[in-house]
């Protein structure tokens, strides 16, 4: 075998086969980009929205039907088909109860996220740390109104010695090496940023469950860009618009196997919106309810199908979605699409708190 001296870059003959392949890739980068925008409005996301609660609405902090506290991981991999090193998207969040033997009918509720993107070979990586507090209030016996705001720090940074311009393209492939006219002001930004939500819930019977919210995010408008010429002057406003969530989720038990899951999810900033419809079903694989078979399937508008697998052991719960994209950028995604995960873990501070309240929604659990 021929060697190669180390000092020598050895660059392959540009075939039409490459140049094909390298425009197939940038179209579908830019597609990517105009695909997570509409959806995501700038923001990080999650198919399994109703698994990471305190990124949906700040009012379901210590929302929590079944337990006193509980702490979780989500994790989303997109994307994987076309780039090199895939869109990944992390959090590790937890919330709890507390003050509820000092609030007559109501309680307090605190908790916490922190949420890190990567968006391909690590060029652009979002990080944000957010705290949250909430207060639920009985109406009655079977109303809930719970009222919540997060406030915290986001920081932004792209690496730009991973970034390729058009003037460092030397006729046959793109040099980082070449000097380039184009220059990023400040590649790493932080910000505060501020958000507020309101949760209703009505559970008349043990075996009927309703609940919904809204929510406001980036009220504040904190301004994000790798620029610091001002708005007067760029012509471009850098202020992050706003963010309004809304949610409708309910749970019927049908029998002492089966729980009823649908739920809807609707988001929209700027000129751009995104509908999430569908549900799933728990079913009961022990008589007390410790092991359950979780089976669901979701539709995001004009964008793709998301089946979903889940199963719960005692408090502990693991749940799969994969999104299999139905729109035109499918021939770009291929067979794959997006996949996600979410774990968490639920529970009581002592045995007798679990004991003196039953859970506001239908359970298999006695």
């Amino acid at each position: 075998m021929k060697k190669i001296k180390a000092n020598k870059t050895v660059r392959p003959p540009v075939t039409r086969e490459i140049v094909n392949r390298l425009l197939k890739t940038v179209v579908a980068m830019l597609s990517c980009v105009v695909c997570v925008s509409q959806a995501t409005a700038q923001d990080m996301h999650f198919s399994q929205w109703f698994n990471s609660p305190l990124t949906t609405n700040p009012a379901n902090t210590g929302f929590i039907p079944d337990a006193d506290y509980r702490l979780g991981v989500n994790y989303r991999n997109q994307w994987s088909s076309i780039m090199s090193v895939p869109y990944k998207t992390m959090s590790i969040w937890g919330d709890a109860q507390v003050f509820r033997d000092r609030i007559e009918s109501g309680w307090l509720g605190l908790g916490g996220v922190i949420l890190r993107d990567v968006a391909g070979s690590g060029s652009l990586t979002s990080t944000k740390i957010y705290g949250s507090a909430a207060y639920h209030q009985m109406l009655g016996v079977a109303h809930l109104l719970s009222l919540g705001f997060n406030v915290g720090w986001a920081n932004k940074r792209i690496n730009t010695t991973a970034l390729k311009f058009p003037d460092q393209f030397d006729g046959k492939f793109f040099d980082s090496n070449l000097p380039t006219s184009v220059a990023l002001d400040a590649p790493n930004v932080s910000y505060f940023d501020m958000q507020v939500g309101l949760n209703y819930a009505y559970f008349p019977t043990d075996r009927l469950y309703l609940n919904g919210g809204i929510s406001a995010w980036h009220i504040n408008r904190p301004r994000e860009s790798f620029f610091t010429t001002p708005d007067s002057l760029s012509g471009y406003d850098s202020r992050i618009a706003p963010r309004y969530n809304a949610f409708v989720n309910a749970s019927f038990k049908l029998n002492e196997q089966v729980i009823l899951n649908p739920m809807a999810y609707y988001s929209t900033t700027a000129k751009t919106s995104e509908l999430v419809l569908g549900g799933n079903v728990q079913y009961n694989l022990s008589g007390d309810g410790e092991y359950q078979l979780i089976g669901g399937l979701y539709y995001r508008g004009g964008d793709s199908f998301i089946p979903m697998v889940g199963f719960e052991w005692k408090a502990i719960k693991l749940m799969f979605t994969y999104d299999a994209t139905t729109s035109s950028l499918k021939q770009y995604n291929q067979s794959r699409g997006a996949f996600e995960f979410a774990l968490f873990r639920h529970g009581f501070y002592n045995e007798y708190n679990g004991d003196r309240r039953q859970s506001m929604c239908p359970t298999f659990k006695y």
